[in-house]
């Protein structure tokens, strides 16, 4: 299976990388920075495709080269992301285009460079990076519940119409997972879970074609708890999570 995965300099991205590796199957990798990206696909052993995801012509491109030297892509990781922790009074318009740039509009453009080749042929699997932070918006976190929230949203939409022309869609919902990103974080995270381990979790569950790829279970069901619950209710819940300024 020949396999492209965006974002797999670190975190879930260079996990999921690992294991498919590990696996025995033909792994591209896409991250911005060339030089660690090499470095990354030397070890792994990968194939090296630097790309930034903001860029539409860079995406369409590096697809249009990986299927025309390599062969299709059977299966795409689109794990490319980024969280900026952001209160009320530091919101700028600037910070949330910028938030959406990258994880809503970055998916944006890989779709687009994918779904025409794959429902041409009635082939392929795409899987989406969201979040369960998309399920309802939480304190500190709007730009980004926003972008997640967005995703998972088009990929409700596009799932039937892939579906009929052959072509998988999965959209992954982690909670919190030991990256970079939740490195910065400095409230608690109830179930952190390793890397390896949610790369392990997200490989089989893309094996059994499930729509939506959520973990861990007790914090998945939390979320989706409190996506049922009345507003009154909801944000007295969130006040809970506010901090003194």
């Amino acid at each position: 299976m020949r396999v492209w995965i965006t974002g797999a300099s670190s975190g879930i991205g260079l996990a999921v990388a690992r294991h498919y590796a590990q696996a025995g199957h033909e792994v591209i990798v896409s991250a911005r920075n060339p030089e660690t990206l090499d470095a990354l696909a030397h070890s792994l052993p990968a194939h090296a495709e630097p790309l930034d995801v903001t860029i539409r012509e860079a995406v369409l491109d590096t697809v249009r080269r990986i299927e025309a030297e390599r062969g299709p892509i059977d299966l795409a990781v689109l794990n490319a992301g980024t969280y900026v922790h952001t209160r009320a009074v530091d919101f700028t318009t600037a910070g949330a285009a910028a938030m959406m740039a990258v994880n809503y509009f970055g998916l944006c453009h890989c779709l687009e460079a994918l779904m025409p080749a794959m429902c041409a042929r009635h082939y392929g699997h795409i899987v989406a990076m969201s979040s369960l932070a998309g399920y309802r918006g939480l304190p500190y976190a709007g730009p980004y519940a926003a972008s997640k929230s967005a995703v998972m949203r088009l990929c409700e939409s596009l799932q039937p119409e892939l579906a009929q022309d052959g072509v998988t869609l999965s959209v992954i919902n982690p909670g919190f997972v030991k990256t970079p990103l939740t490195d910065r974080n400095d409230f608690p995270m109830p179930w952190l879970m390793e890397a390896d381990e949610a790369a392990r979790i997200i490989a089989r569950q893309i094996a059994d074609g499930r729509f939506e790829i959520r973990f861990p279970r007790r914090l998945a069901w939390s979320m989706r708890l409190l996506s049922l619950l009345p507003d009154p209710i909801y944000f007295a819940l969130t006040r809970r999570m506010l901090r003194d300024a």
